[in-house]
């Protein structure tokens, strides 16, 4: 992964940002746009578990606001189609949004619980996405049709 530029910092402060209204705009944009965004490009997202997690965590009523909108507003950073590196860039395209993502991430650990996790596995084997190990990654993640 290459090394974080000031830009992706700035990105992902953006996204941890808290504001109501922000957490408004970007739940809206999530929920009409996640899962489209995930199934077109989910053969080059080495880190679907973790995004699919995040938007379980963000969207159960049980998550505290402050995460919640911290997580919306990550994954608003990943549906958006202007980046820091354009998503179609093989290789690169997605390593702002898994910084913007493993940032909020650890900001909210705490909340993003095992079963958030087993949720996401699940629509994983239910897509047919094998789980993939590290030398698979590096290759890019595998499809089973």
């Amino acid at each position: 992964m290459p090394q974080q530029t000031p830009e992706m910092d700035q990105a992902a402060e953006e996204a941890l940002r808290v504001d109501p209204q922000k957490l408004v705009r970007d739940s809206k944009l999530v929920l009409a746009r996640f899962w489209v965004k995930l199934r077109d490009n989910l053969a080059r997202i080495p880190f679907a578990e973790k995004l699919i997690a995040t938007f379980y965590a963000a969207t159960d009523p049980a998550t505290p606001f402050r995460a919640k909108a911290i997580l919306m507003g990550a994954l608003a950073y990943f549906i958006m189609p202007v980046d820091i590196i354009p998503d179609f860039i093989v290789g690169l395209g997605f390593t702002d949004d898994a910084a913007v993502l493993m940032l909020a991430l650890r900001a909210v650990s705490t909340s993003i619980l095992p079963r958030h996790h087993d949720q996401a596995r699940a629509w994983l084997v239910s897509h047919k996405v094998s789980p993939t190990d590290e030398a698979e990654i590096q290759a890019g993640p595998v499809i089973e049709n």
